[in-house]
């Protein structure tokens, strides 16, 4: 007799504080409803996703669509896996199940930490977080949205924090660290460190899951999928963070076909270059490659995943892919413009279509992955397809100095906004007439700084007497900041530097 239990049935569906659901409520969909239903969700519709909404003459993606995307991708993959063969099923359920609502849940919550303007913008909040505000951990938009589920973000059963099910809050953890827990870690060559850590462990991860203060609720979530190694994510969050990987790749292509970004000429130039003289190129030292040239900036891109990833990156495979890439995108898409026609739409979608139904079935299961890997990844094909379809979306569409020039005056609105509410919350005659919820957030942020400081007092064993009101005051402006849509923090800059035509109005409501 089988004498396993499901992880799901043993501690994945418990909440911090027990509710009382509507009798054959779901515990997992409670959880997908709470988060689609929080305001943090909804305010995704107005955050950039790559290309600025007031940037292209068509409706492109945002964070929410991104997000409704990624979760039915998610959702298509956990279905596949639970008609797949026995002996992975029961793979599956050794290592913790894979159910599809968690799934779809985790999808849903993935990008609600993420701030105005994009990546561009998640960087420069760190930047400000960690230089301006002194705060040891900065700013990074996965932990954040831990924190909106685990504490910023409120239900009826408590005041901070979602109250969702520790399967589900353990589904976003796509970084199961926190940035400092690397620095005390000496030299480690990067091909054996998680994916997201870089290349610098003594300077803290850049990429990581949850803050100093989150840390012991993201011990306690992962404690319950005791078949999952330390740094590997549950099955669960590896199937979002595929579903994520493939809506990056595939459908943001859509955005930057119809919006005119990417052109044939220039793409099928670098991937041509490259299969005719990829063998020439390797004799090149990385030193005589000019991504000015055709070509190189694709050989650049393959020496460092086999720098980063040799246990998967194959010569061979690499090749196929971007001939693969080349013949559906570059010769079939790209080679005729996008005109807005019916024809258009038509082929964008069939596209978009057939990438997404071929990645999203190309997904094996293993025991024990590489660390660089996970429980739940693409098969090795779609692995390298993958990688080519980012390679185009990063070469021709984010290195370009259009998108560059407005991305740096969008950075600037973040500093000048953390300027000017550190400026206002220090300011002994006005910091009572700072917003009302900044305030509320600093005395909340403050208390949870004293409680890790009694649990952890080794954090603090340098911090001076008003350390822990300091660090309080930082993480809060940080968590404002990152709660504005790219509008709210246009307007609201324009308020603190007294450039708004329209000051009264658009102050209310802060």
């Amino acid at each position: 007799m089988d004498t396993r239990v499901k992880t799901h049935q043993s501690g994945g569906r418990d909440r911090a504080i027990v509710e009382k659901n509507r009798a054959g409520d779901d515990e997992f969909r409670v959880d997908v409803e709470r988060i689609r239903f929080s305001p943090y969700f909804s305010r995704l519709s107005s955050v950039t996703q790559v290309i600025p909404q007031g940037g292209s003459g068509t409706l492109v993606h945002n964070r929410l669509t991104h997000s409704l995307k990624v979760s039915a991708v998610a959702r298509s993959i956990a279905i596949n896996l639970r008609s797949t063969d026995e002996t992975t099923r029961r793979l599956i359920s050794d290592l913790g199940d894979c159910d599809p609502v968690v799934v779809q849940a985790a999808a849903a919550a993935h990008d609600l930490g993420h701030p105005p303007f994009g990546h561009l913008g998640e960087q420069e909040l760190d930047r400000v977080a960690r230089n301006m505000l002194g705060l040891p951990d900065g700013f990074e938009g996965n932990a954040q949205s831990f924190r909106i589920l685990t504490a910023l973000d409120s239900c009826g059963a408590t005041p901070r924090g979602m109250n969702l099910t520790r399967a589900v809050r353990a589904a976003v953890l796509k970084y199961p660290w926190t940035r400092n827990e690397w620095r005390s870690k000496g030299p480690i060559a990067p091909e054996l460190l998680p994916r997201g850590v870089g290349t610098d462990p003594a300077a803290g991860a850049m990429k990581y899951s949850a803050y100093d203060i989150e840390a012991a609720e993201m011990a306690d979530v992962l404690s319950v999928f005791p078949g999952i190694a330390q740094y590997q994510q549950t099955l669960e969050c590896s199937v979002m963070d595929i579903a994520d990987d493939i809506a990056y790749a595939v459908h943001d292509l859509d955005d930057f076909y119809r919006a005119g970004i990417l052109q044939y000429t220039s793409v099928s130039a670098e991937l041509r270059a490259w299969l005719e003289h990829a063998v020439a190129f390797k004799i090149l030292k990385t030193s005589e490659l000019d991504q000015r040239q055709p070509g190189h900036a694709l050989e650049l891109t393959w020496r460092r995943l086999v720098a980063k990833d040799p246990w998967i990156a194959n010569p061979d495979a690499f090749r196929d892919s971007v001939q693969r890439v080349g013949h559906d995108l570059v010769d079939g898409l790209l080679a005729v413009p996008y005109d807005g026609g019916l024809q258009a739409d038509r082929a964008v979608t069939a596209f978009t279509r057939r990438w997404i139904d071929r990645l999203q079935e190309s997904v094996t299961v293993d025991r024990t992955p590489i660390v660089r890997s996970g429980h739940i990844r693409l098969s090795d094909e779609a692995w390298h397809d993958v990688v080519v379809l980012k390679f185009v979306h990063s070469r021709f569409v984010l290195d370009r100095s259009d998108l560059a020039v407005y991305q740096r005056g969008q950075t600037r609105i973040i500093r000048s906004l953390a300027e000017g509410f550190s400026t206002w919350l220090n300011d002994p005659d006005d910091a009572g007439r700072a917003p009302r919820r900044l305030l509320d957030s600093v005395e909340a942020t403050t208390e949870e700084y004293r409680q890790l400081r009694e649990t952890t007092p080794e954090l603090f064993s340098q911090a001076g007497p008003n350390e822990i009101q300091r660090l309080g005051q930082a993480r809060a402006i940080v968590d404002y900041i990152a709660s504005f849509t790219d509008a709210q923090a246009v307007s609201l800059n324009s308020l603190l530097t007294g450039t708004s035509d329209s000051l009264w109005e658009a102050g209310r409501g802060l």
